[in-house]
């Protein structure tokens, strides 16, 4: 058995344990609220703890066993909050380093307004094999993986700040958990791609100022999207348009008074209204795709896009979307892009590399000159966890220092 499994083991007796035998969505499980006083604990203190779900243990057959833990974290508002998150053990310790046991924070894109639609819950009922697939890889490889709830208990989607505090206070809450919070005797790192890189890089950019006492070994950052205000225009009128009022409810989840301005700007009949479009906090993803495909969501403010420029949004918008204005990650970066992606201009993911390699940053970048956003998904994610298996294996990864911006072709 691994180190990460002996030590969680050893420590049932610490924290109190709870078995989840049956599968109860978050809106109704009692389990998922903070108990009284947890504001007075220092983020990432652990709150619950209990053995994750069969049903979700059962898609996983290489985990000694599975944990989901409730912690103390902090609100894009930077109000006392929490979240969870669901640790997967490895059976064995990676045998590279094995002095020093790997974990993984792997901040999945689950893009929801709902709070039931979150990993802890969904792994098991919504999301593809695709993601258990990568959970699975990472424990074969003797990582602890740790996958959380970095919405909140608000499922505020593109909520910046919210989700970089959760996604350190899960880590924390981790370390804490396996009894490894000192960086002298384990590694962690961080992984996302599309709106998981921009869970995870908002937590990189958050960490020195946040939890100095974190030392990540690097993080790899996936299908970057770092001006959401962009993706906005780009997405609007597509496919994927339904990303559009996710977006903006997600946005002020926190924020009532900017949700107000938001509701009182949107037509009240005709073919695109407030009822349509509040719609989307309610319907499953699938049918919001389907309901919001091609069109101008625009269309739904009585001023059109000028709603981006209202000064009651462009406060929130400029704290919670805007990345590379937060802080500079002091990991090294492995960042990775396809250049036709069709969600966000490459330039914009240029200009960021770019403003933080500026001021010290350590970043590899790759741009993929084929492939689009979902392509780069699986080819991107290979190069990456390469890349991360040198950083958790404690290997020298190249730039040593500074930035090297390179054009790669590898597909599908």
């Amino acid at each position: 058995m691994g180190r990460f499994a002996s030590l969680c083991m050893a420590l049932h007796g610490v924290f109190t344990t709870a078995i989840a035998t049956e599968l109860i969505p978050p809106s109704q499980d009692p389990w998922y609220r903070a108990p009284q006083g947890f504001e007075t604990k220092a983020p990432g203190t652990i709150l619950r703890t209990r053995q994750a779900p069969p049903n979700i243990t059962a898609l996983v057959n290489n985990s000694a066993e599975a944990h989901q833990l409730l912690f103390r974290s902090t609100d894009t508002r930077y109000r006392p909050s929490w979240a969870v998150t669901t640790v997967f053990l490895p059976t064995e310790q990676s045998k590279i380093g094995r002095d020093k046991p790997a974990l993984l924070s792997y901040q999945i894109p689950y893009n929801t307004l709902d709070v039931d639609q979150s990993p802890s819950y969904g792994l098991s009922t919504i999301y593809g094999e695709d993601i258990m697939a990568d959970v699975r890889e990472c424990l074969s490889r003797g990582w602890a993986v740790s996958v959380p709830d970095f919405e909140g208990p608000d499922a505020a989607f593109s909520a910046g700040p919210q989700a970089g505090h959760a996604v350190i206070d899960s880590v924390r809450a981790v370390l804490s958990f396996t009894n490894l919070t000192d960086p002298n005797i384990a590694r962690y790192a961080l992984w996302g791609y599309s709106g998981g890189a921009f869970a995870s890089g908002f937590a990189a950019e958050l960490q020195a100022s946040y939890a100095p006492e974190l030392d990540f070994s690097g993080i790899a950052l996936g299908g970057v999207l770092s001006n959401f205000t962009q993706i906005i225009y780009n997405v609007t009128g597509s496919p994927v348009a339904a990303i559009v009022p996710y977006a903006l409810l997600g946005l002020t989840a926190q924020y009532p008074d900017a949700r107000q301005y938001l509701i009182d700007q949107m037509h009240k009949e005709g073919l695109y209204n407030a009822t349509t479009f509040l719609s989307a906090l309610r319907i499953p993803a699938a049918e919001a795709i389907a309901l919001f495909s091609g069109q101008n969501i625009f269309d739904y403010f009585i001023q059109g896009d000028e709603i981006m420029r209202a000064p009651e949004l462009a406060r929130v918008i400029g704290n919670n979307w805007h990345e590379s204005y937060h802080g500079i990650p002091q990991m090294p970066v492995y960042a990775y892009k396809a250049i036709h992606d069709e969600n966000t201009n490459i330039r914009t993911t240029d200009e960021h590399v770019a403003r933080i390699c500026g001021v010290g940053a350590n970043v590899r970048y790759d741009r993929n000159t084929i492939g689009g956003h979902q392509d780069e998904s699986i080819s991107g994610g290979k190069r990456a966890l390469k890349w991360l298996s040198d950083a958790l294996d404690g290997r020298e990864l190249e730039p040593k220092t500074g930035c090297r911006v390179q054009d790669v072709t590898e597909g599908v």
